[in-house]
């Protein structure tokens, strides 16, 4: 059974970078096809795709978040990492990491997902 957990500060403060870790375990981040996306909800919002790593470490960003956005990989500690820069009370959300199979675009079909993290942006 594949896992991935969310881990990261529930608290930022504005105009900080928000940084979360997502651990997966009975799977590795390298195997062909997957792709490791963050997704997240806005409270009383529906989900947001962010963005993907992919298996071949090729990264793929939502166009609102381009230019804020950064997504990296750990292969030896099988873990891939969110960085978003600037955040405002709007970045206020609960992020989810995801396994999605055959492309970024079909993050809404994603095999597996973590229980995801509460994080709030306020000063």
């Amino acid at each position: 059974q594949v896992q991935l957990q969310e881990s990261g500060p529930g608290l930022v403060k504005p105009s900080q970078t928000l940084s979360l870790t997502c651990t997966v375990s009975s799977d590795s981040i390298t195997t062909n096809y997957y792709y490791w996306s963050w997704i997240r909800q806005p409270p009383g919002k529906g989900l947001e795709w962010m963005g993907a790593i992919a298996y071949s470490g090729s990264t793929y960003y939502s166009p609102s978040l381009k230019s804020r956005i950064s997504i990296s990989r750990d292969t030896s500690k099988n873990q891939f990492t969110l960085q978003l820069s600037s955040v405002t009370p709007e970045d206020t959300a609960v992020y989810y990491c995801a396994r999605v199979t055959g492309g970024w675009y079909r993050w809404k079909e994603y095999d597996y997902r973590g229980q995801g993290t509460q994080v709030t942006v306020s000063s």
